[in-house]
């Protein structure tokens, strides 16, 4: 009902409208009826941000707020990234509506993964543009505005009514007012300091760290450097074999003590000690998974792929999450993109003999292996049969389209139809 509910939009705040107010209120009534008996993580996500958007366009922006930081913590509960997607943005459409610009932007850019779906990274991108218009980032909106019209421009007539509405209100502001600063980068969205890079100095032909401009701020000391990575990096000096961790001010976090090294990634980096193989430690340099990998990938949201006699997974206690029986793991998006283990939702491809399946970080195997190629789409798997016909497969594995087309960009379309009356609703 919500999804079908008709308003309008401002032309100068860029806010949505509503023509009968008392409708809506009964609508977020029914959805506080269904609260009282929904129990399960996902439906109190869906529920709760859904009576948040009812409650901003109402202008009860407490009350939104309150089910918006709830209804994500629910969500985040699912491991569900599509869920916790949706949830971050209705809050930070709420957020925005309250000028908390900062925590607003950084949930548009945080919700915004690549692994979505193009209708939700879309609106995402619309939204982001309205709150850098609140603030007279005039520029900055117009690149999400434009980034949301490459997502789906040409194929959501009401998304292109909505952009114009919005540019019309940015060249009537930028006339005014000019266009203000220029767009931000994305670690500036995201509050991340910028990490001094490696440096090299030509006289000593060693190596240290600068920042932005140039300067050294970690002398020139090392034989070799790796980047920042989570505010440490791996460093080699010139009279040892071994790898010690330094901070982003050049301070001794970990001792020379490793011969092989990894950067971090999700709290923990790999590394080899001696011959018994890989492991990994945590910022401080404590053992966090036990020695005893011949190949490693690196932590994604809490599990990574290992290989012993075979590839599987581990989480971060070293807990055995995926059987190590795999011959590979051969993770691919739709779009082509390749990924290194699991994506940011918990999946990844795996090759038995061949054929292609898909675990998710738990190790529950989706879709056996039985295909020939298996690529990941945003809410289905493509796949194809074994004369080199695609099709595509639910999230559970069963059938969803036949394998009937000659590529994947043809299943998709198909599955661009069925999904015609999901859009997200913000």
């Amino acid at each position: 009902m919500l999804a079908h509910y008709r308003w309008r939009l401002d032309p100068t705040t860029l806010r949505e409208l509503v023509d009968d107010p008392e409708d809506l209120r009964e609508l977020r009534q029914g959805l506080t009826d269904k609260l009282a008996s929904a129990l399960d993580n996902r439906s109190r996500a869906r529920l709760l941000s859904l009576r948040a958007v009812a409650s901003r366009v109402l202008g009860d922006l407490d009350d939104a707020l309150d089910d918006g930081r709830m209804a994500l913590t629910y969500a985040e509960a699912t491991g569900e990234l599509r869920r916790s997607a949706l949830a971050q943005a209705r809050l930070a459409h709420v957020l925005r509506w309250r000028g908390e610009f900062a925590e607003a932007d950084r949930m548009f850019a945080e919700a915004n993964s690549a692994e979505l779906p193009d209708r939700l990274r879309a609106a995402l991108h619309e939204h982001a543009a309205r709150s850098c218009y609140d603030q007279g980032r005039l520029m900055e909106a117009c690149h999400h505005f434009e980034r949301a019209l490459d997502l789906r421009g040409e194929g959501d007539a009401e998304l292109l009514a909505r952009v114009r509405v919005g540019l019309d209100a940015i060249a009537a502001r930028a006339g005014a007012s000019g266009f203000g600063p220029y767009p931000r980068s994305w670690d500036e969205v995201l509050e991340r300091e910028r990490a001094p890079v490696p440096a090299r100095d030509g006289d000593e032909g060693l190596w240290g760290y600068a920042d932005a401009v140039g300067d050294l701020t970690v002398p020139a000391r090392y034989a070799e450097a790796q980047p920042f990575r989570e505010g440490l990096a791996w460093v080699r000096g010139p009279q040892s074999d071994r790898w010690s961790l330094i901070d982003l001010t050049g301070e001794t976090v970990v001792e020379p003590t490793y011969l092989a090294v990894r950067p971090f990634s999700d709290g923990l980096a790999w590394v080899v000690r001696d011959d018994s193989g890989w492991l990994a430690v945590d910022t401080a340099g404590a053992v966090a998974v036990p020695p005893g990998f011949a190949e490693v990938r690196p932590f994604r949201r809490g599990v990574a792929a290992v290989r012993r006699e075979g590839w599987g997974a581990v989480d971060r206690s070293g807990q055995i999450v995926v059987p190590t029986r795999y011959h590979g793991f051969h993770t691919t998006l739709a779009d082509g993109r390749y990924v290194d283990g699991f994506t940011d939702e918990g999946l990844a491809v795996v090759d038995l003999a061949g054929r292609k399946g898909v675990v998710d970080r738990t190790g529950q195997v989706l879709v056996a292996p039985a295909h020939p190629v298996l690529l990941i789409h945003p809410v289905a798997f493509l796949a194809t049969n074994g004369v080199g016909q695609w099709g595509a497969l639910d999230r559970r594995g069963g059938s969803l389209i036949d394998p009937v087309f000659r590529n994947p960009d043809e299943v998709v379309a198909e599955i661009e139809g069925l999904l015609s009356d999901a859009t997200p609703m913000l």
